[in-house]
């Protein structure tokens, strides 16, 4: 048996519950995003070194089939000697593609497929059908490269046996543009990122890859045209233009389109390094190594900032094929147009009374050089005027008002807000945003124009090393928002599916679990490593902006600490918090406790160990408070299972002390937070109130303690 068919055997032992060979119609799938319809059958499709497939010889497709396979032997640990050289009416898979698709992905292309497993004989298509096969179906390339995805998704391993459940799907997405954006800026992404965390968008069904090429602390594409932007603003650290050849026909190849972003005209500190003419304000200026908000931004009224944008839209225009450019066009603070007198007449002669439409100024004039360039323009909130055409498409970071009134003025648009994954909030969070909220007062038509949205994750705080484990799979709630039916929403369905996919995008090469054990290690430095672990699995980064507040960051500052080692969410502290809500469920009658006492004696005894093994180390002895509070919170955990267990609650005075040090222990330290504290809280709770038992059910206690819970979390919690 090989090692990759033993992780799937041993995850499908895991995840899937049912007797082998049956599979019954309610099954327990681990498909992400769910799709739009799904019909269960009896019985399923066994794979074995017969498994072949027959397709369209689209070249997407045959690419498409070839990952397949090579994925589908790396799942079940199986080769397939004739996969491509199916016998007459002897095909297990077979791919039926209407059309070859459009030479350029649009943005309302169809994605829709119809996916068949069955093993019965009789069939619409032939009348011959073996007892077993598969049909894929759709319009065109991009539904079976979805299709294709789903259809791995479904394999299951019992026994030695790997096999495909009967069922019969009918998918569509939800909105036609799920897409990802990747700031290669602030911090540097090497081509091989992009390329791994684009397959990682094609198996969550995402289509869009927008990469922010331009910023303050870099410029990252090679322009021949001018030269001295890579060559004096970027630190070496650019894409050659046959890299974004690459790059691009690597995401078309996965039905991924590649939106690039050129700020302009703010974030631009890093155009001027080579080209201070473009400036506001004379130089010399030099690539930002802070983040934030500067100053700098391109002078709206002079010509020779056109001609130069001209020259360059026309440039990256053959790099980049999609219809839609990214101007970016946000938080220009206009401090370098109120103190240039050039600028300021200019302002008066052409009757512009405010920054504001000195930016629609160029905002306009830029749309018509991106028009010459048939492209369409796109950018965040700022630029929506109405005195640009309904053909721009407004990117809302503001939040879903903002994109709706967009909508209603006849704009296209899409929604990041609430998708910020670099805010370290857990899947829960961006699952339940949804672009078209069900409170929304739209028409039809304008619901039309809410074509989607898409993830973030803006750089400042992550490298190449950690990039993986601050998306993934916290990207996999967005792509499900995004591509399934809005009634799919059930939080504790989304992590269990998430924890399974989890490992599968770590099959594809993706590195958000297997990199966490590495940096560990280096945070231990030879130490034992188990100690570490204990309190790694139990913390997560502070969320929102408060890391920027706690110390003032650099380009250059080293993402190696704790905070940067613990995964986004504690999958620890998850299931820890519904073993107490198991605990606590039927009240007097308490559950099992074991459990509970070993995890909880295991956090109160760990900083005897590790403790002393913090304090050897610069890079982790501001984790010290968080290992003796992480002792603390296991303590109290432990008295406070064994009031209940006795029926006994404790004195006010004690619950008032554990109170208090569960309130301090919940403040942030060395930018990390204690994730089990809210479960812990409401043990503390409980053993203090078991006298609401008297006149409430088991459930109406738990919503009660809950609600406690939830008003001592802090805001950002």
């Amino acid at each position: 048996m090989t090692k990759s068919f033993t992780f799937f055997f041993f995850l499908a032992l895991l995840c899937f519950s049912s007797p082998a060979f049956a599979v019954e119609p309610t099954h327990p799938h681990s498909l992400i995003p769910v799709p739009a319809e799904i019909t269960w059958q009896e019985g399923q499709l066994v794979i074995d070194s017969k498994f072949n497939v027959i397709g369209s010889e689209e070249p997407r497709v045959q690419k498409a089939i070839n990952r397949f396979v090579a994925r589908l032997e790396r799942r079940t640990g199986l080769t397939f000697p004739d996969a491509r050289k199916p016998k007459p009416d002897q095909e297990t898979l077979i791919i039926h593609c209407d059309t070859k698709g459009l030479q350029i992905q649009s943005v309302r292309e169809d994605e829709s497929y119809n996916l068949e497993v069955r093993y019965k004989k009789g069939d619409i298509i032939k009348p011959t059908f073996p007892e077993k096969r598969i049909v894929l179906s759709a319009p065109n390339p991009l539904g079976i490269l979805r299709g294709l995805e789903t259809l791995l998704q479904l394999v299951e391993a019992k026994g030695d046996k790997s096999f495909i459940p009967c069922v019969t799907i009918h998918d569509k997405p939800r909105f036609p543009w799920r897409g990802l954006l990747i700031d290669a800026c602030r911090h540097w992404m090497p081509v091989e990122v992009i390329k791994r965390n684009l397959d990682g968008l094609a198996e969550a069904k995402m289509n869009v890859l927008h990469w922010h090429l331009s910023e303050n602390q870099g410029f990252r594409v090679e322009s021949k045209l001018y030269p001295k932007l890579q060559e004096l603003g970027s630190d070496g650290n650019f894409y050659t233009q046959d890299q974004i050849r690459e790059i691009v026909s690597y995401a078309r190849d996965r039905g991924i389109r590649v939106i690039p972003e050129f700020d302009v005209p703010g974030h631009t500190t890093a155009w001027f390094p080579g080209y201070p003419e473009l400036a506001s304000a004379p130089g010399p200026y030099q690539i930002e190594r802070k983040f934030g908000v500067f100053d700098p931004s391109m002078d709206p009224s002079k010509e020779e900032v056109y001609q130069f944008l001209d020259g360059f839209i026309g440039e990256m225009a053959a790099l980049f094929p999609d219809e839609y450019f990214h101007i970016g066009g946000d938080e220009v603070n206009g401090k370098q147009w109120n103190m240039n007198p050039k600028i300021q007449r200019f302002m008066a002669g052409h009757n512009l009374k405010t920054n504001d439409d000195l930016q629609t100024y160029f905002n306009s004039r830029l749309e018509k050089i991106l028009t010459r360039h048939h492209k369409k323009m796109m950018g965040w909130d700022e630029i929506l005027h109405p005195d640009l055409p309904k053909t721009i498409l407004v990117h809302s970071w503001r939040g879903v008002d903002g994109l709706a009134d967009s909508a209603k003025k006849g704009y296209d648009g899409i929604l990041s807000n609430g998708y910020y994954l670099d805010l370290a909030q857990p899947a829960s969070v961006h699952y339940l945003v949804d672009p078209l909220p069900t409170k929304s007062d739209l028409t039809p038509e304008q619901k039309s124009h809410v074509l989607g949205g898409e993830a973030c994750m803006w750089s400042e705080l992550v490298s190449s090393e950690t990039i993986d484990s601050r998306l993934w799979p916290r990207t996999l709630a967005v792509a499900e928002r995004l591509w399934s039916p809005a009634s799919i929403i059930d939080l504790d369905d989304l992590y269990r599916r998430m924890e399974i996919e989890s490992f599968r995008l770590e099959d594809l090469g993706l590195t958000h679990l297997s990199n966490y054990l590495p940096m560990l290690k280096h945070l231990a430095n030879g130490s034992d490593l188990k100690p570490f672990k204990v309190l790694a699995d139990v913390v997560e980064p502070v969320k929102n902006y408060q890391r920027h507040r706690s110390r003032v960051y650099t380009w250059d500052f080293p993402l190696n600490r704790l905070v940067d080692t613990t995964r986004v969410e504690s999958g620890t502290a998850r299931a820890f918090r519904a073993a107490v809500d198991i605990f606590l469920k039927d009240g007097p009658r308490f559950g099992n406790a074991d459990g509970l006492f070993k995890n909880l004696k295991t956090w109160e005894d760990n900083h005897k160990t590790l403790g002393p093994l913090l304090e050897k180390s610069d890079l982790t002895a501001e984790a010290v408070i968080v290992s003796q509070d992480l002792s603390f919170v296991g303590q109290l955990g432990l008295k406070a299972v064994a009031f209940l267990k006795s029926g006994n609650p404790p004195n006010s005075v004690w619950r008032d002390k554990a109170l208090q040090v569960l309130d301090r222990a919940q403040e942030p330290h060395a930018e990390v937070q204690t994730a089990l504290i809210p479960a812990v809280r409401k043990l503390v709770l409980a053993a203090s109130q078991q006298d609401k038992l008297k006149t409430m059910t088991g459930a109406e206690w738990n919503k009660f303690l809950d609600e406690q819970v939830e008003a001592a979390k802090p805001k950002g919690w």
